[in-house]
């Protein structure tokens, strides 16, 4: 009796130790927490690259319309280069290059709710550091033609580049960074690899 349970006791102890061993080793080997805490960090970084490029933008944009405002009249021509390139003030009611004019109030409108889909958007692709450029640039176009919709009724472009009669669409800072992100986000789409589109599922 006394060896049996002797015996069982060094067999139980025996066996602890292999069983408390891949418990030990096996659960406390992985160290995933690093690899998420890097993520996080990166797409911090680029939180800061989005904010701080629409923030540019918007100040860039209304410090060009005070100045223009404050230097010409409205319809007044400032040639910058000859003919190929004038300042003019032009009082813009419609969207983007001033098509569909006289709908200030629906585009300032529909405008807050595209900035709440930039966002958004951002928030799910906000690894990627080449999207977070293009949206920043697009979100600081869209608040500094925003902003005039709202306090003045119209947007404010006066960048005229053209030959003669024939012309481009007057601009403005916000337009530019929003035709860049537009050009962007194709290219993006065009050529994922651009963006990153598709690394992350092929390396988990």
């Amino acid at each position: 009796m006394a060896i049996d349970e002797m015996g069982g006791a060094t067999e139980a102890g025996a066996a602890d130790p292999q069983a408390a061993a891949p418990e030990a080793t096996g659960v406390a080997e992985p160290t995933a927490a690093p690899v998420p805490a890097a993520a996080a960090t990166k797409a911090k970084a680029h939180w800061l690259v989005f904010f701080g490029l629409a923030l540019t933008v918007l100040v860039l944009d209304q410090l060009t319309k005070a100045w223009l405002t404050s230097t010409l009249s409205p319809g007044e021509v400032m040639s910058v280069i000859g003919d190929y390139v004038r300042l003019i003030f032009s009082q813009n009611s419609g969207a983007l290059f001033g098509l569909f004019r006289d709908n200030a109030l629906l585009f300032g409108v529909v405008s807050i709710f595209v900035i709440g889909l930039i966002v958004v958007y951002q928030r799910q692709v906000g690894s990627s550091l080449y999207l977070s450029i293009a949206l920043g640039l697009l979100l600081g176009g869209a608040l500094g033609n925003v902003t005039d919709r709202l306090r003045l009724g119209y947007v404010v472009d006066f960048v005229d580049i053209g030959i003669g009669d024939l012309r481009w669409y007057t601009f403005n800072v916000a337009d530019a960074a929003i035709s860049i992100s537009i050009v962007l986000l194709i290219g993006a789409a065009l050529i994922p690899s651009l963006a990153g589109i598709g690394e992350r599922s092929s390396d988990g």
